[in-house]
């Protein structure tokens, strides 16, 4: 046995008090003992301010991540809140109020720019009390516009050439941050005369959408209170790992304390305090660290996403807990700990009847959590009202429990494993001794994978009940982009047309106006209005000329053919109004159709739509623009012109402001999965971070505590090289088994968590990504330990006290 004399030299106690003086516990005990193990902490000398260092730099990371977790609810409210105040106040409804000197006219502008998302409002004021959206001092005037400064930095470069031909406004000033949801926003307020009521602008009085709470989808929640679990248990694994840093050298020095009276209770409580102060270290730098990475968030740009450093608040709630919790784990941890080694008056055992880990209690904690979410209710798109608590203890159990079993895998993989390589038998050796500190290191990796692989089971079996039908369908002629206008004027139809086949990159061209007309009964048809030459590529015409009207069926469909002539009869008055939306607002037309309209059959137009119903000229109907129209086109492009796209968007911005375009997709997101998406995306990204962060620090201070044994190699002629190579695979063995494992593990809550919301999985390799990654970390750790490492072979490797 060695003992540690600068514990001696530097000011830490020489005595410990007698066992009798209320060894056994007790309350005066347990302070006098964990004060003691502060004092070795602190003054210790360098050996135990360096396992202090260790512990705090491991706490810290967690403590960090778990700030920036506890600070999510406040970043997703102040986004929703932001993201409401600047809309108009009837922004869904979409029904006017009266005009005032108080009121506004407004009109969505929002664009896209090759792949980001522009959005803004076209303003339009009625008076000078009109309000102004927040962050802007008073509304633009027509020609003006206010930016975000992102969108001012990319206006002023050559790459936002297009998008500033789009947004031809004069540059009045810039949207304070209280305006943008994250610094990053792409957003702008441009004032515009060129809207109006009959364009489909609305009028407001005030800015402030007060959204009604619908209960969230049962499947997202679910997967949201899945995604919280996974981001969490890896960082509450690690933070026990970081409290047991440097334990080989503690116990040695705590065997001097059992040489001069202390007993076993005694010294496991001085090896609590210092731990516990180590956390508390950890604690103060987490928090430090948590507000450097506060601040640096608005200028980092995560899959997409940013926010306002301000924003960034944990809850006071979450914040104590994380401030208490910690320390006191690490108190918890260390006693469990101490509980597998003997540290005796002339030196420390650990395990020290040597036996084989028990397996039976290791698979208590992941049974238990599959009984719990196998007796959990099922989960439907109608669920109400689902419970956090089975899902998320279930689930929290099994990652547990996957931790727990790694280390009895990690000893039965090498316990019959000889021969081979110097540097494979080195790590094997070692493995064999000492296995415990290994798997730890990497179990928050395997854990984090497991919850991984659960996560795309879930979303790739959800995903179709987040997506719905784009509107262009999805035939073989479908259009590349689709232009939709509420204008629904037949003169801005085919100017439309024009224009767009005179567009760069732009092969074929179709546009056509629509609106509804009803009956005198409870009936509703479509009316098409175009020229001739638009009619005919819907419909075979007899002939035509400008004041002509059809009635168009689809061949072979009866039942849609009936479903015509309730409301297309020729002679009989029909309603022109926005069918199922507030026709009032824009008044009724009274129409009569022709009684001379003869009956056509339809034809796909150049997109591949069908059009029946009522086909009209623009001569056939009443002067002024169509209640309820919207003009609608479909282009084919060439995928080989560059920002295609936006040369479109530009066509359409110079014809009418309100036009939106839209790219092809079979499938859109539904926005609430999208959201939480991001969501995992962002935490994932961070959560891989501090995995690979904690695997150096475990890796770095294992060689410290092997620095003496691996200096004795060198002076014996082992090659460097031979050790470092004994490294990686000290760190490959456990990860190789912790993969399996993650895998088995993951795959097998993922089929329960299906089984719960009843979904087929669609991808059963959803671990092979994992797998790679796994290798991945090996590697990049292992590089990064190799200057430590080098530096612990040197011949002062060998100097004793």
């Amino acid at each position: 046995m060695t003992l540690d004399a600068r514990a001696h030299s530097t000011g830490a106690p020489s005595r410990a008090p007698s066992r009798s003086t209320d060894s056994s516990g007790g309350a005066r005990a347990w302070i006098r003992e964990l004060g003691m193990g502060i004092r070795f902490a602190t003054a210790g000398g360098r050996e135990g301010w360096a396992r202090t260092a260790l512990t705090a730099a491991g706490v810290a990371l967690g403590v960090a991540l778990l700030l920036l977790a506890a600070s999510a609810p406040n970043v997703l409210s102040v986004r929703t809140e932001r993201g409401n105040a600047r809309q108009p106040s009837n922004v869904m409804s979409s029904s006017s109020v009266p005009r005032s000197d108080s009121s506004f006219l407004w009109l969505s502008g929002d664009t896209g720019f090759r792949s980001d998302r522009v959005g803004g409002l076209l303003l339009r004021a009625d008076g000078p009390h009109a309000p102004a959206p927040p962050g802007v001092a008073k509304t633009p005037a027509p020609g003006e516009m206010v930016v975000s400064p992102a969108l001012r930095r990319l206006l002023d470069t050559p790459e936002g050439a297009l998008l500033r031909e789009r947004l031809d406004y004069r540059i009045v000033g810039t949207i304070a941050p209280s305006g943008l949801i994250e610094p990053s926003e792409l957003h702008y307020y441009a004032g515009s005369d060129r809207i109006s009521l009959d364009g489909e602008a609305v009028r407001a009085a005030h800015f402030g959408y007060v959204p009604r709470h619908a209960p969230l989808n049962a499947f997202l929640y679910v997967l949201m209170v899945m995604i919280c679990v996974v981001l969490l248990v890896p960082v509450g694994i690690f933070i026990a790992t970081a409290v047991r840093f440097g334990g080989d050298r503690r116990d040695r020095r705590l065997a001097a304390l059992r040489l001069i009276g202390a007993d076993r209770r005694m010294v496991a409580r001085i090896a609590a305090g210092e731990a516990f102060f180590g956390s508390v270290v950890g604690v103060v730098l987490g928090a430090a660290l948590f507000l450097v990475a506060r601040q640096a968030a608005g200028h980092l740009t995560l899959w997409g996403v940013s926010a306002h450093p301000s924003d960034i608040v944990p809850s006071l709630g979450l914040a104590v807990l994380v401030a208490v919790a910690v320390p006191l784990a690490s108190v918890v941890v260390t006693l469990s700990a101490m509980r597998s080694v003997s540290v005796e008056p002339l030196g420390v055992v650990r395990n020290a009847s040597l036996r084989r880990r028990r397996l039976w209690w290791r698979l208590v904690l992941p049974a238990g959590g599959l009984a719990i979410l196998l007796l959990s209710d099922q989960v439907t798109s109608k669920s109400q009202g689902v419970s956090p608590v089975p899902v998320a203890t279930g689930a929290g159990l099994v990652l547990v429990g996957l931790a727990g079993l790694l280390p009895w895998l990690v000893e039965g993989a090498v316990a019959r494993l000889r021969g081979g390589p110097v540097p494979w038998q080195l790590a094997i050796r070692r493995l064999q001794l000492s296995s415990g500190s290994a798997a730890r290191a990497v179990s928050g990796i395997m854990v984090a994978a497991a919850g991984a692989m659960v996560l795309q089971l879930m979303f790739g079996a959800m995903q179709r009940d987040f997506m719905t039908p784009s509107s262009s369908g999805g035939g073989a002629r479908t259009p590349d982009l689709t232009l939709v206008s509420p204008n629904g004027n037949p003169a801005l139809t085919a100017r439309l047309e024009e224009d767009l086949r005179r567009t760069p990159g732009v092969t074929a061209a179709f546009a056509i106006t629509e609106t509804y007309v009803s009956g005198p009964e409870p009936s509703v048809t479509s009316l098409t209005v175009g020229d001739c030459a638009q009619l005919r590529k819907v419909a075979r015409l007899p002939s035509c000329r400008d004041g002509d009207t059809f009635v168009a069926h689809n061949p072979g469909d009866a039942a849609g053919s009936r479903y015509v002539d309730e409301t297309a009869r020729p002679g009989k008055a029909l309603t022109l109004n926005d069918y199922g939306s507030d026709s009032t607002a824009r008044g009724e037309t009274r129409w009569t159709l022709p009684a001379d309209s003869p009956l056509v059959l339809t034809v796909p137009d150049p997109m591949g739509e069908r059009h029946d119903g009522i086909l009209a000229t623009p001569g056939a109907l009443p002067a002024g623009p169509l209640p309820g129209g919207h003009t609608w086109a479909g282009i084919h492009t060439n995928p080989r012109v560059a920002d295609m796209p936006d040369e479109v968007r530009n066509t359409a911005a110079r014809l009418d402001p309100a036009i939106e375009v839209r790219e092809r997709q079979n499938r859109q997101r539904d926005k609430d999965y999208e959201t939480v998406q991001t969501g995992l995306l962002v935490g994932g990204t961070l959560m891989m971070v501090l995995i690979a962060a904690s695997m150096l620090v475990s890796q770095i201070e294992q060689l410290r505590e092997r620095r003496r044994l691996l200096s004795v190699l060198v002076a014996f002629g082992t090659r460097r090289s031979t050790l470092a190579w004994s490294v990686l695979w000290q760190t490959a063995v456990p990860v190789v088994v912790g993969t399996l494992l993650a895998s088995a593990g993951g795959l097998a809550l993922g089929r329960v968590m299906l089984d719960m919301v009843q979904k087929p999985a669609r991808d059963w390799w959803v671990f092979l990504p994992y797998a790679g990654l796994a290798g991945g970390l090996i590697l990049l750790v292992t590089l990064m330990s190799l200057p430590p490492l080098w530096r612990m072979m040197r011949p002062e490797g060998l100097h004793t006290e």
